[in-house]
């Protein structure tokens, strides 16, 4: 089954949503309360053993603190340092998350990487871009317990926002919000 998703498509999925159905973060709960549609995230870092599970978008409206939160969540655990997330990478992986069905949180491998963690990687790895997007908070290296690469892969894809990278070998899929592209096995 093939699931072709356009852009209006996507934003369709997101307005069908309703408030009722979703458990809130505490920040966002007297904003959702009686709202219409809703964007939410829900992540987790091996690294840090931090979680993020929250509503970021409401009625057409991002959630500044909600985005502080995701840009704290996401910052280069080598360094501390941080930059803003562009929220359309958090909305690929959302849309993505909710094609495949799921509640199940993404386990974050890569958020923001600072330019010295960037390089420190590149010595180590031939698959890190020396012009990543990942240091300019526009990616994210996701994965879900209960959904395969090619599966996560594919949601992303549907989206036809960015870019998708498929790491079968390490078991992530890469999702940016620069030009659309896909990459990997």
């Amino acid at each position: 089954m093939t699931t072709d998703i356009s852009r209006r498509g996507l934003l369709g999925i997101f307005a069908a949503t309703t408030v009722a159905a979703a458990p809130v973060a505490a920040n966002a709960f007297g904003i959702l309360r009686g709202a219409g549609n809703y964007r939410r995230i829900s992540m987790y870092s091996g690294r840090t053993g931090e979680s993020i599970d929250t509503v970021y978008w409401v009625d057409g409206k991002y959630i500044r603190d909600a985005l502080n939160e995701i840009n704290i969540f996401m910052r280069d655990w080598r360094t501390g340092t941080m930059v803003g997330i562009d929220p359309r990478t958090i909305d690929i992986a959302t849309a993505s998350q909710r094609l495949l069905g799921t509640n199940e949180p993404y386990m974050m491998l890569s958020g923001y990487r600072s330019p010295q963690t960037n390089n420190m990687l590149r010595s180590q790895s031939g698959g890190v871009a020396r012009n990543s997007l990942h240091m300019v908070g526009k990616a994210a290296d996701l994965r879900l317990k209960s959904r395969s690469v090619a599966q996560v892969s594919k949601a992303a894809i549907s989206c036809n926002a960015g870019g998708v990278g498929r790491y079968s070998g390490s078991n992530f899929v890469h999702m940016d919000c620069g030009p659309v592209r896909t990459w990997g096995a």
